[in-house]
């Protein structure tokens, strides 16, 4: 039995779909009653932040799959009542920035502190260190869909975006392999982009011809508040920009070097989420 934990996250619900594919058997772990899950799995229904609140958990773990985002803070009590069922491994999903800064140092350090209590659980661990998704320019879509402009602070900052299919893939391995333990792989898609190209890219998917606007990251801050986000959302995104504008993010071959192929790109991530972001243009 492998436990999903953020199993309704990109990742975590691609690698939901890859373990029930391959005959496993799989329990997620989701706030949301009503979650929509493949046939056969498992939904343990609880809040990940709050340990306590999840009363059904399986017995005979396994390997658990961890999205600090749907652990909040409780990673070492999820950690330790996943040991007392028998869990053997744990994957952990993590990010770049552990080991090449960039942005405010506080968001790196919450995933260094994940990584420690994902250690100090006595569990074999493998952490997946991940660059920025593909998925993130999804927040573009509804600039896209109104205008065929996005605006935006740091228009030369570029890092190697990764399709989260890859993620849940390598994740996959990691879990039913035991020969990843102790390994922190550095995840990242196969090319540079900056944010003009991400645009250029989204528009040859769609057919159509995008622009990328570039204003100041006050504006961007702004506008991001008077969505409602919080003050981290913006914090988060324009200090990782503004360092990547100086030095761009890693690029690895490490998913080729576990998957046996290369890292999907962005142009095919992109290709499927054409949707998102409009009609794409009548051939």
């Amino acid at each position: 039995m492998f436990v999903v934990i953020g199993a309704t996250g990109n990742v975590g619900r691609e690698a939901v779909a890859l373990l029930r594919r391959t005959g496993e058997e799989v329990a997620a772990v989701s706030r949301d009653p009503a979650a929509v899950l493949p046939d056969g799995v498992r939904l343990v229904q609880g809040d990940p932040s709050e340990p306590d609140s999840i009363t059904a958990w399986p017995e005979d773990i396994e390997g658990v799959l961890l999205s600090p985002r749907a652990a909040g803070g409780a990673t070492a009590e999820l950690l330790a009542l996943a040991a007392a069922r028998g869990a053997r491994r744990v994957v952990s999903l993590s990010a770049a920035t552990v080991e090449h800064p960039a942005g405010e140092r506080r968001f790196a350090d919450e995933f260094r502190a994940v990584e420690r209590d994902v250690r100090e659980s006595g569990l074999p661990w493998t952490f997946l260190r991940c660059a920025d998704f593909a998925a993130n320019s999804l927040a573009w879509a509804p600039q896209i869909r109104a205008t065929g402009v996005v605006r935006s602070a740091y228009g030369g900052a570029a890092t190697s975006p990764i399709h989260h299919r890859d993620i849940a893939e390598v994740a996959v391995r990691a879990l039913t392999e035991p020969d990843h333990a102790g390994h922190a792989y550095l995840l990242t898609g196969p090319r540079r982009l900056d944010q003009r190209d991400k645009v250029r890219l989204i528009g040859e998917a769609l057919g159509r011809d995008l622009a990328f606007e570039e204003i100041t990251p006050e504006e961007v801050r702004r506008a991001m508040l008077g969505q409602g986000l919080p003050e981290d959302v913006p914090d988060r995104y324009l200090g990782s920009l503004a360092d990547y504008a100086k030095a761009p993010g890693p690029t690895t071959d490490t998913v080729r070097q576990l998957l046996g192929r290369p890292a999907l790109t962005f142009a095919v991530w992109a290709a499927e989420n054409t949707a998102a972001f409009g009609t794409p243009a009548a051939s």
